[in-house]
């Protein structure tokens, strides 16, 4: 039973349904495993959660937007 996981920020339902249809249809080929066989684990990061080159994503965007 394959296991996929991915990691992103915030998802709308329908881009959770559409990603999980999507990865479990072009794994099962990919792997000539059947789509019921799969698990898709999505796990969604606030930005406050996610370090990027020494600052949180989330001051990041903070000061791309106070220099724009």
């Amino acid at each position: 039973m394959p296991v996929i996981t991915l990691e992103a920020g915030k998802l709308t339902k329908n881009q959770k349904s559409q990603l999980v249809k999507e990865i479990t249809e072009t794994a099962s080929k990919i792997m000539n495993v059947p789509e019921p066989a799969f698990i898709v684990l999505l796990k969604e990061n606030e930005q406050d959660n996610i370090g990027f080159g020494g600052q949180l994503l989330s001051e990041r965007f903070l000061k791309g937007f106070q220099n724009n």
